[in-house]
């Protein structure tokens, strides 16, 4: 709830002056989307960086060794697992309402970039 007042805050601030929001890891849930639409409103469109299990383990690895984590091998499933669990559901929601844009993320942080600047492009044409 504090959450989705905070956003809700920021973009009434801000309508005047903008041509969007970019919300990055929120809804993380079904019952958050669900919440935002009936206080804010639905989403022109909802991007899901989609990359195999394997590529988040070892991306969630090595960030976890830059910053001197205690994450390892099996923390890093049972993140994973969870993501699913949550994020399943959610990814069906929006899929059903056509709102939702699948960006490949398998490749480095600069092609995952320019394709999620080219799927807000076209979308905003």
């Amino acid at each position: 709830g504090i959450v989705l007042e905070l956003l809700k805050e920021a973009m009434v601030s801000k309508l005047g002056d903008s041509k969007g929001f970019l919300i990055d890891g929120y809804p993380q849930e079904l019952k958050d989307a669900e919440e935002f639409e009936s206080k804010i409103g639905e989403p022109k469109l909802v991007l899901c960086l989609d990359c195999s299990a394997e590529t988040m383990s070892s991306r969630l690895l090595m960030r976890s060794q830059s910053s001197q984590s205690s994450e390892n091998t099996e923390t890093t499933e049972e993140r994973i697992e969870s993501y699913y669990q949550a994020s399943n559901p959610l990814i069906a929601y929006y899929e059903s309402k056509t709102q939702l844009c699948k960006v490949d993320a398998e490749g480095t942080q600069e092609d995952v970039f320019l394709e999620i600047c080219k799927t807000i492009d076209s979308f905003l044409k």
